[in-house]
């Protein structure tokens, strides 16, 4: 099959630039390794709500019109709205299609799929930030208690019964926390570096304030050090319809156990750092901060902020052979597995290197991925921005090359 451009993956980055492309009359299809929106589908818990409010979620043609704007959408009817989104612009999209090589040849790029070789001038890769899940240290090295990532967690119910240690305090690692201990078992939370910030702030929710003030479209260029913005952890929020806050604080209230980052592993515990209050003491700065910009913007000072969290007593190891701990949950974020991806196109550490989202290799582009080229690059309704600028690049490099068609 040939076509002009090929996009990899049929989440909301590479729906949003077909339809960008569809609108210039650009030929183009999208390849999907399994169906629409497949990550949010089979690697999140079955209770997922978006982070973001409804009114941040639009998409390019599509803006949010439905009466609830302020709430946050689960993750089922996100998903139906990705696939009314495909239907709605008539997304050319392949399912169940899996690119497994991408290589530059003198005319484009020749693709190798499961479903048989395809040929493009131009080629996307939409494949998200969340691609290979992390876990630090070897499940391989822990017996006893069950050693999952938190892409595999989906409900309380179908972990073993008794305790859970769950490694990791941004989103994921708070949420699932939170749901485990509203369903009566013993959690453990292991924190490592993490950004607290309250769900609402002056009557609004903290994304109209980091909206408002510019944060969100923050380029890399304006930043003094873009590679650290690029890795820091995510936002320690949660999407509840109650709109509460989920951090450390309620999480204690509810009986969950605080300790620091895990330093090591062996076959019979797991010890941890003792890095507890280093990384909270870090996080309420960054959090004051960021308070007295809103403050800053409004011209009014607020008087009351949030109360510091009180330091816990915290463990030092855990034992993994008493039964008290039957489950591990590591919410340790991902990587980028590229090694299907033209070598010219990537980096010392093996990810993709781009200028916002144009690679070296003629032709080869990136599109929402973290800090792609703003900071809410890999957000719902961030994406839309990108996507217009990288078709626009596609589009001038298809003239550069004598035509728009197959």
């Amino acid at each position: 099959m040939r076509r002009a451009v090929v996009i990899i993956g049929a989440g909301q980055a590479g729906l949003a630039l077909s339809h960008c492309l569809g609108q210039a009359g650009i030929d183009h299809a999208v390849l999907e390794r399994g169906r629409i929106g497949e990550r949010w589908r089979s690697q999140s818990w079955r209770s997922l709500r978006l982070l973001t409010p409804n009114w941040l979620n639009a998409l390019p043609g599509s803006p949010y019109e439905g009466g609830d704007p302020d709430g946050f959408m689960s993750k089922g009817a996100f998903v139906e709205s990705l696939e009314r989104y495909a239907w709605q612009w008539h997304a050319p999209v392949e399912t169940n299609v899996e690119v497994t090589s991408v290589k530059r040849t003198g005319d484009g790029f020749a693709l190798r799929t499961s479903a048989g070789e395809w040929s493009a001038r131009a080629v996307v890769v939409a494949t998200g930030h969340c691609d290979r899940p992390v876990i630090p240290f070897s499940a391989e090295t822990i017996r006893g208690p069950l050693s999952i990532h938190a892409s595999q967690y989906r409900s309380p119910g179908e972990l073993p019964g008794g305790g859970v240690l769950v490694v990791g305090a941004s989103s994921s690692g708070v949420q699932i926390a939170d749901e485990l201990a509203r369903a009566g078992r013993r959690v453990v939370l292991s924190v490592g570096k993490h950004t607290r910030l309250p769900r609402t702030w002056r009557g609004q929710d903290i994304f109209f304030w980091l909206c408002a003030m510019g944060l969100m479209a923050q380029r890399r260029e304006d930043l003094a050090n873009p590679e650290g913005a690029r890795r820091q952890p995510s936002l320690q929020l949660a999407g509840r319809p109650d709109r509460a806050d989920v951090d450390l604080a309620t999480l204690q209230a509810l009986g969950v156990e605080l300790t620091g980052r895990v330093r090591g592993v062996g076959d019979r515990e797991i010890a941890f750092a003792g890095d507890l209050g280093q990384h909270m003491a870090a996080a309420e700065a960054k959090q004051a901060r960021l308070l007295d910009q809103i403050d800053r913007f409004t011209g009014v000072a607020t008087p009351n902020r949030p109360e510091p969290i009180a330091m816990p007593a915290r463990a030092e190891q855990l034992s993994l052979t008493d039964g008290s701990i039957r489950t591990i949950i590591w919410a340790t974020g991902y990587a980028r597995s590229l090694g299907w991806l033209e070598p010219l196109a990537l980096g010392a550490d093996g990810e993709l290197a781009h200028q916002g989202g144009v690679t070296c290799v003629p032709g080869l582009y990136a599109l929402g991925f973290r800090f792609l080229r703003k900071r809410d690059s890999n957000f719902i309704g961030g994406v839309g921005a990108d996507a217009e600028a990288i078709a626009a690049e596609i589009s001038r490099h298809l003239d550069c090359n004598g035509r728009k068609a197959a």
